[in-house]
């Protein structure tokens, strides 16, 4: 298993925890799923090129 790939499970991991749908997040808003989301849209097309 490659360092891309471990990457890329941990970010959606961290995608899903940042949902705002838990009690405790529901005032954050999207906020933190879109910046997760966005560094794993990244992740993947560096991951998808090659370049790691």
């Amino acid at each position: 298993m490659g360092l891309g790939t471990i990457l890329l499970i941990v970010l959606i991991v961290l995608l899903v925890g940042g949902l705002p749908v838990f009690p405790h997040s529901r005032s954050w808003g999207y906020g933190p799923s879109g910046l997760i989301g966005t560094v794993l849209i990244i992740i993947l097309i560096l991951v998808l090129l090659g370049k790691i």
